[in-house]
C-alpha cells in the first residue's frame, strides 16, 4: 500500500511503498477513501524540514537546551549521531481520515466491517487507529464533509476550554482552516465573532462566519479595531488559532480582552507573557491540547479506557461525534473550504503549491481496489556464506540506532523485520539493505532460512514472542526485560528446557571493554571467591508518569524494565547469582512503577551489590556510575567512557569513546549462532543467570510490598504467586 511521509531533515515529501498493517487488539483497521490535507499544519512541517539547521535550532530552544544537556553527558559525537537519526526519521503526514472499516481488533464490539468512519489516521490507504480515535459518519455527512472532523474537534475543543456564552463577543486570530472553523463554530454557538488575520484571501473567506474582519496586514490595529467593535469593554474571550513564530500575539490577545476575559491557544506562537497585560485585567490563560480529554493518553487511545460521560462529557472522540452532528444537520459548512481535491497519486499538486495564498484545504482521493501485502520485498536475500541469519521482530528507536548497526557489524544476514504498522520497518529496511519488510512477526517465526529471531517490542510481548520463536525452531534474542511476570517466566523456562535453541538478552553492559576490563583486574573467573561491595549509580532521567514504561501490563515499570542491566552487571562482576533483594523507594506510598528507588542485593558469595535508579538527577549529571570496593582497591567506572584504579597494581585509567557493549554483545552471539553451538558456549550468558536476574527484578517488587528482604528462591516458578495472571 501506500503512505505519505516526510523527511524532517530535508522537508521532502514523499509516497511510500509499505506492507499494510494488521488489524490489533483494540484497534479498527479501515480503507481510506478521503484524507484532508490541513494546508497550514503541513505547510509548517515542510517549512520546518526546510529549513537550516540553525532555523531548526531557534525553532525550538527547549530542544536545544536539552543537546546541550546531553553533549555534557554523553558527548558531542553520541549526541549528534542521535540529533541526526531523529531528523533523518521521516514523519507520516496527515490526521484527517474517511475511510470504510475493514476489520476489528479484539474488544471492538461497536463497530462492524463496510462502516464508514472518521479517525485521526494518516494519509495512507490503510491505517489501523484505536477504537477511541474512531467515529461512525451519519448518512447524511459525505466523505468530503466528514474529512474536516479531526480539524473541526481541536477548534472545537478551544472553545469549550473558552466556554462563551449565547451573545458574547470571541476574537479568532488565525484564519487559517481551524481559525475558520473554529469562527464557524462560535458563530452556530451564538457567539459575535471578530477574525483577525494577515491574509486578504482568507479575511474574505471569513466574512461569512464573522460579524467583523480585521486585516493587520492593511495597517489596521487589531487591538483599537477590537475595542471599536466592542465600545471599549473589549472582548470577552480571544482564540488563538495562529501558527506564527513573530511574538506579540500573546500580549495583543491580552489588550484586546475585556478584564477578567479568557484567552486559549490553540496554534503555535510565542509564549512569552507580559505579567502587566494579565494581571491589570485578572485575564485567564489556557492552552488547548488537540481534539480533547484522552488524547496522547495511552489508558484511553491504547487501551481503550473511555472517560465516564457524567465525569468528563466532552473527550475526543466525542467532539469527533459532536462535529459530524453539525455536519448532518447542515450548521457547520465546510466546503467552502475546498481548495483543490486530487488522487493520492498525484499529491505533489497540492504539496508543491503549499505556500500558495489562497489554500485553505485539500483533499486527497483514494483507489477503490486496494493492492495490499503485508510482506513487501526490498532487494534479493544475498547471505554471506557461513553466517547466521537474522529476522527481526520490532523496529523502534533503539533497533535502527544500536542493534542493526551492530548486527551488521557482526557480519549477520538481516532477512526480514517486521513492525506493526509497517512503515517503520520498510524505511529501516531502505537504510540497512534488509530484503524483506512485514507487518506480520509470523513471516519471520515461519522462514526456516531464518536462524536467529531478535525481539525488540515493547515489554509485555517479550516472553510470549520468544516461546513462539522457540517453538518455531529459532534461536532467540530478547531486549530486557526476558519477563514481566512470574508465570510466563515460568513457561518461558519450560520452553527453554524443552528446546535446543539458545535465549540471550540484551544485558550488554558486561559485554563492555572497560567492564571486561574490571573483571579482569578483579581477579577474572577467580572474582566469585572473592567477596566484594558494588555501588551502581544511574541518573535515568524523568519520562512522562503516562509512558507506556511506567506501566506495570505494559513496560513492567522501570525498575523491572531498566535496572536489570544493573542487577545483571553486578553478578557478572561479582561472579556470584543473587540470593536476596529489598527494594527502597521514594516516597511514603512508592508503586511497583517507582523510577526513584535504592535496590540492596545480597550475592551467594557474600558480596552486596547496591542500585541507586533515581529519575530526579539533573540531566548534566553522567547517567551511570559503577564503583567496585574489594580487598583495599576501588575501581570506578563513569559512564562507561573511563575507568579509573585506586590502589590497583599495574593500573591507574582506562579512557575513551562510550562503549556500553552493544557491538561486542551482537558479535558474540553472531559468532555463537554461526558456528552452530550456542548452547555450549562460555561467551554468551548462561540462561541460568538471566533466569536469576528476572526473578531478582520481581522479588525487588515484592519486598516494596512487604517491606523486607525477600529471597529470590522464593519467586516461584512453577506455582501462583502474589503476581497472578489475574492481575494482568
Amino acid at each position: 500500500m501506500k503512505q505519505l511521509i516526510q523527511n524532517l531533515r530535508t522537508g521532502a515529501v514523499q509516497l511510500e511503498d509499505i506492507p499494510t498493517p494488521q488489524v490489533r487488539r483494540g484497534q479498527v483497521l479501515i480503507q481510506t477513501r478521503r484524507s484532508l490535507v490541513s494546508l497550514g499544519t503541513e505547510r509548517m512541517l515542510v517549512e520546518f524540514g526546510r529549513s537550516s539547521l540553525i532555523n531548526k535550532a531557534r525553532q525550538q530552544p527547549d530542544r536545544v537546551k536539552q543537546v546541550v544537556e546531553k553533549i555534557q553527558s554523553d558527548g558531542l559525537i553520541p549526541t549528534l549521531d542521535a540529533v541526526f537519526r531523529k531528523l533523518n526519521q521521516p514523519l507520516p503526514l496527515g490526521y484527517c481520515n474517511v475511510g470504510t472499516v475493514l476489520a476489528v481488533g479484539d474488544g471492538v464490539i461497536d463497530l462492524t466491517i463496510g462502516d464508514r468512519v472518521v479517525s485521526n489516521g494518516h494519509h495512507a490507504e490503510v491505517v489501523c487507529v484505536p477504537r477511541n480515535l474512531v467515529a461512525p459518519i451519519p448518512e447524511e455527512v459525505s466523505d468530503d464533509e466528514a474529512a474536516f472532523t479531526v480539524v473541526g474537534a481541536i477548534g472545537l475543543q478551544s472553545i469549550r476550554l473558552l466556554a462563551p456564552t449565547f451573545g458574547e463577543t470571541v476574537v479568532v486570530i488565525g484564519l487559517g482552516l481551524i481559525g475558520l472553523l473554529t469562527a464557524e463554530l462560535l458563530r452556530i454557538n451564538g457567539c459575535r465573532v471578530i477574525g483577525v488575520d494577515i491574509n486578504e484571501a482568507k479575511c474574505r473567506i471569513a466574512a461569512q462566519s464573522c460579524v467583523a474582519v480585521i486585516n493587520s496586514a492593511n495597517g489596521t490595529d487589531p487591538v483599537n479595531a477590537v475595542l471599536a467593535l466592542t465600545n471599549g469593554a473589549g472582548a470577552d474571550g480571544v482564540i488563538i488559532a495562529a501558527s506564527a513564530q513573530a511574538d506579540g500575539l500573546l500580549s495583543q490577545a491580552a489588550r484586546m480582552s475585556r478584564k477578567r476575559g479568557r484567552v486559549v491557544l490553540t496554534g503555535v506562537v510565542d509564549l512569552t507573557i507580559n505579567r502587566a497585560d494579565f494581571y491589570e485585567k485578572e485575564l485567564s490563560f489556557q492552552v488547548s491540547c488537540s481534539y480533547g480529554p484522552g488524547r496522547y493518553e495511552d489508558d484511553y487511545e491504547q487501551r481503550g479506557q473511555d472517560y465516564p460521560l457524567a465525569h468528563v462529557r466532552w473527550t475526543a472522540n466525542r467532539n469527533f461525534q459532536a462535529i459530524l452532528e453539525v455536519l448532518a444537520t447542515g450548521q457547520l459548512r465546510v466546503k467552502p473550504y475546498i481548495t483543490e481535491t486530487v488522487p493520492l497519486a498525484q499529491y505533489e499538486k497540492i504539496y508543491n503549491r503549499l505556500e500558495a495564498s489562497e489554500q485553505i484545504a485539500a483533499l486527497l482521493t483514494y483507489p477503490e481496489q486496494l493492492t495490499s501485502t503485508q510482506v513487501r520485498t526490498l532487494s534479493p536475500c544475498l547471505n554471506k556464506p557461513g553466517s547466521a541469519t537474522v529476522g527481526i521482530i520490532g523496529a523502534g528507536n533503539f533497533t535502527g540506532a544500536v542493534l542493526l548497526p551492530a548486527l551488521k557489524a557482526a557480519g549477520a544476514n538481516l532477512k526480514a523485520i517486521a513492525s506493526a504498522g509497517g512503515l517503520r520497518s520498510t524505511l529501516l529496511a531502505q537504510k540497512f539493505r534488509i530484503p524483506q519488510s512485514t507487518t506480520d512477526y509470523r513471516q519471520i517465526l515461519n522462514d526456516p532460512a531464518i536462524d536467529l529471531c531478535l525481539i525488540t517490542t515493547r515489554h509485555d510481548s517479550h516472553a510470549h514472542l520468544a516461546m513462539e520463536a522457540l517453538r518455531a525452531g529459532k534461536h532467540v534474542f530478547v531486549e530486557k526485560p526476558l519477563a514481566i511476570y512470574p508465570d510466563e517466566l515460568a513457561r518461558l523456562i519450560d520452553e527453554q528446557q524443552a528446546s535446543d535453541r539458545l535465549v540471550m538478552v540484551g544485558f550488554n553492559r558486561r559485554f563492555s571493554p572497560y567492564a571486561q576490563k574490571m573483571k579482569a583486574l578483579l581477579g577474572g573467573e577467580r572474582a566469585g571467591t572473592i567477596p566484594m561491595n558494588i555501588v551502581v549509580t544511574v541518573n535515568a532521567g524523568f519520562i512522562s508518569a503516562i509512558s507506556w514504561e511506567h506501566d506495570r501490563d505494559s513496560g513492567g515499570g522501570r525498575i523491572l524494565g531498566e535496572a536489570c542491566h544493573f542487577v545483571d552487571l553486578i553478578s557478572f562482576l561479582a561472579g556470584s547469582p543473587v540470593v536476596s533483594v529489598c527494594l527502597n523507594a521514594m516516597g511514603t506510598q512508592p508503586a511497583e512503577t517507582t523510577d526513584s528507588a535504592s535496590m540492596l542485593l545480597r550475592l551467594a558469595n557474600g558480596s552486596t551489590g547496591v542500585v541507586n535508579y533515581f529519575s530526579n538527577g539533573s540531566k548534566a549529571y553522567p547517567k551511570e556510575r559503577v564503583e567496585v570496593y574489594s580487598q583495599g582497591r576501588t575501581l570506578v567506572l563513569d559512564n562507561f567512557s573511563s575507568l579509573t584504579g585506586y590502589g590497583v597494581k599495574g593500573f591507574s585509567r582506562l579512557a575513551g569513546r562510550q562503549n556500553k557493549g552493544h557491538a561486542e554483545l551482537m558479535k558474540r552471539l553472531i559468532d555463537a549462532v554461526r558456528n552452530g553451538q550456542p548452547d555450549r558456549t562460555t561467551a554468551l550468558i548462561p540462561f541460568a543467570e538471566i533466569v536469576n536476574t528476572t526473578q531478582t527484578m520481581l522479588a525487588a517488587l515484592q519486598s516494596l510490598h512487604e517491606n523486607r528482604f525477600v529471597d529470590v528462591a522464593d519467586i516461584g516458578l512453577f506455582h501462583p504467586t502474589t503476581f497472578s495472571a489475574d492481575k494482568r
